[in-house]
């Protein structure tokens, strides 16, 4: 269901033209890294992510915003289906953009032959697209995203702590879904069952 507008419609419609015109201004770069904006009408945009490591060329998600009460309200962002503008289910996720974060609980490795003071640390990786079930509809789990605001768990971390800094720009939330779902992607694999999926290397931190 569409949240309702309480905030100023004008203020929040001149907010959300800055954030297209902000991404238009930088199109040509930012196709070169795999993003088209393919959609944008208040209070929704939509973007297409594309792998641009691969050949040939393949479309990750479309991720999908709705700008309504910015910036009185932070954006709600979702991965959504690039044919049907649908919300992914937690197990219809194409990526969980998984991030890389020291595994606290799992114990430090010294690899054999090298001095005891030399150790590594154990990384593991986080998702940052979070659902209590697999049939829920994940949310994006960051400071500046609307449903990380309206979560329990964050009840403290309120948007009106990143209001001001950007947190809710366009281009920002675009980044950190590419950033974590794009540039890991250095290619295909493919098996003759047949089956299809990506080679994706590390998370990043």
């Amino acid at each position: 269901m569409a949240e309702p507008q309480f905030a100023d419609e004008a203020v929040s419609r001149t907010k959300f033209d800055r954030e297209v015109a902000a991404f238009r201004a930088q199109a040509a770069a930012y196709r070169r890294r795999g993003w088209y904006l393919v959609h944008a009408e208040f209070p929704e945009a939509m973007v297409l992510l594309a792998t641009p490591n691969t050949q040939p060329m393949a479309i990750l998600c479309g991720v999908a915003f709705d700008y309504t009460n910015y910036d009185a309200a932070p954006p709600s962002v979702r991965l959504v289906n690039p044919m049907t503008s649908e919300p992914y289910k937690g197990s219809e996720l194409p990526t969980q953009l998984p991030k890389r974060v020291p595994a606290n609980d799992t114990p430090v490795v010294v690899k054999e032959g090298l001095p005891p003071q030399v150790q590594f640390e154990v990384l593991a990786g986080q998702p940052l697209m979070q659902a209590h079930k697999p049939d829920d509809i994940p949310f994006l789990c960051i400071a500046g995203v609307r449903e990380y605001h309206e979560h329990p768990a964050h009840s403290g971390d309120h948007w009106e702590l990143y209001r001001s800094s950007g947190a809710g720009s366009l281009t920002r939330l675009v980044g950190i879904v590419s950033k974590y779902g794009l540039e890991p992607i250095a290619g295909f694999n493919v098996q003759m069952i047949p089956q299809v999926s990506f080679n994706v290397g590390p998370p990043p931190e």
